[in-house]
């Protein structure tokens, strides 16, 4: 906190009240008697250079104007410094505070004026008015300079907002296009024989035995085509689903996915003859399974 006593105008105002208060009361006599010898002498009244010119109205009524004015800028200046320190982007340009100690000091100092010369007064209306001036400008400039900064924030964020954007776009799309890929290979009909043998193997323990079995049924009903239909009867896919729309129950994409129907008729297998070979030998028997 500034001490008053350590301020330019604070000590100007103690010089002025210490001269004023020795001349008002040790010396006031021998003053009005050198103006009485003044005024007999020459017939003209002036006030003595010890005591000081004293100011005018026009000069109390500006310093107090001038004195609103430093206010003003020492409140925005305060406001300022407030909003920067709880900004979380800080100016780059200038200095994060603008100082305005002096001008706080010059503004007290011109408030309490009464004890003031008209010189004195003067200069330190001329003090305030400058400080005014230099504080308003300080405060100028780092208002600017936290507005260009938060703006430089804001285009970062959003450029690396569009970056991560983009990075997740490619990385949905590669994995899209791997996907299609995978279901592409599953579709083939090397692709879907492996997908039997894995989930025959890995779901109901059906070993090479077994898949030699499912195999020749399903390449006498479809040719392992998921794409297959028998417009004779309406039996779809490498199963022949009658109708295709049972394989539903094994996903909604029953229609375009080969696992999907290989799922289904495993399954289908397994509850209606226990195993491949059981079905391929039905097959076999009256030509359906």
């Amino acid at each position: 906190m500034l001490h008053a006593q350590n301020t330019r105008s604070s000590r100007r105002l103690a010089a002025a009240a210490s001269a004023h208060k020795t001349i008002r009361k040790p010396f006031l006599g021998l003053a009005i008697g050198a103006v009485l010898v003044a005024v007999a002498a020459t017939g003209a009244v002036y006030a003595p250079a010890a005591l000081g010119a004293i100011p005018s109205d026009a000069a109390i009524a500006k310093a107090s104007d001038v004195v609103q004015d430093g206010k003003v800028a020492l409140t925005n200046a305060t406001a300022l410094n407030n909003v920067v320190a709880a900004s979380d982007v800080q100016p780059d340009s200038v200095t994060a505070v603008v100082d305005f100690t002096e001008l706080k000091a010059d503004v007290k100092a011109l408030a309490a004026k009464d004890d003031l010369s008209a010189g004195e007064l003067a200069e330190l209306t001329d003090d305030v008015v400058k400080g005014s001036a230099a504080v308003q400008g300080k405060t100028a400039a780092l208002r600017n300079a936290l507005t260009a900064a938060k703006e430089a924030k804001a285009a970062e964020d959003a450029r690396l907002k569009a970056e991560a954007e983009r990075i997740a776009a490619a990385k949905a799309a590669e994995e899209k296009r791997r996907a299609a890929a995978a279901l592409a290979a599953a579709n083939t009909p090397d692709g879907a024989k492996a997908t039997a043998r894995r989930l025959a193997s890995e779901r109901y323990g059906w070993g090479d035995g077994e898949f030699s079995c499912l195999a020749s049924l399903w390449t006498k009903e479809s040719g392992w085509n998921y794409q297959a239909y028998n417009s004779g009867g309406g039996a779809t896919g490498i199963p022949q689903a009658l109708p295709g729309s049972k394989m539903a129950t094994a996903g909604s994409d029953w229609q375009t996915n080969a696992t999907t129907q290989i799922s289904w008729g495993l399954d289908y297998i397994k509850r209606a003859y226990g195993s491949p070979c059981a079905a391929w030998g039905h097959s076999q028997a009256v030509n359906w399974y």
